[in-house]
């Protein structure tokens, strides 16, 4: 049997993904149903569009019930690293400008499950994240991106 995907992520990710999936068992999934049996009594199924809508919904809360299940069951928790608390690792905060003179941005990197960039959390699978990883402060680091090489220079690791 093949093993499984493991998903790293902190621990305050874990619990957020815990509590959609507490939402999505005790009250979407009773609201779906409902929408359901209130489509039935439209009448004919097969020209219902409230039905399919409905069933739909279902198989997409079905769906992402069972994701997240996956998810929390081979989730392994990531911790920052104090000892070298100036490398960057999964679960760290890093700091870095652009290039020759690009402004200063800042992403905390993350388990592809919890990442968010809107948020400044990035996945460990990102590019950047990907060329990122490994480095200290003070480092200048090319970043493959699918838009062409970007140059970034790691100026705070937290």
């Amino acid at each position: 049997m093949a093993q499984e995907k493991q998903y790293p992520m902190t621990k305050e990710g874990k619990e957020k993904i815990e509590q959609e999936l507490e939402y999505l068992k005790t009250v979407k999934r009773k609201e779906v149903v409902e929408r359901i049996k209130i489509a039935r009594d439209f009448g004919d199924l097969s020209e219902n569009s409230e039905y399919d809508s409905a069933k739909d919904e279902q198989a997409f809360v079905e769906g992402r019930i069972a994701l997240l299940e996956t998810m929390i069951r081979n989730a392994v928790i990531i911790e920052g690293d104090e000892a070298n608390s100036d490398t960057v690792t999964l679960g760290k905060s890093v700091t870095f400008i652009e290039l020759p003179d690009g402004e200063e941005e800042t992403y905390t990197i993350v388990g592809s499950a919890e990442a968010d960039p809107f948020e400044g959390r990035i996945s460990n699978d990102s590019p950047i994240a990907k060329s990122l990883l490994g480095k200290k402060i003070g480092d200048e680091v090319t970043v493959q991106t699918p838009g062409g090489e970007m140059y970034v220079k790691i100026v705070a690791v937290k």
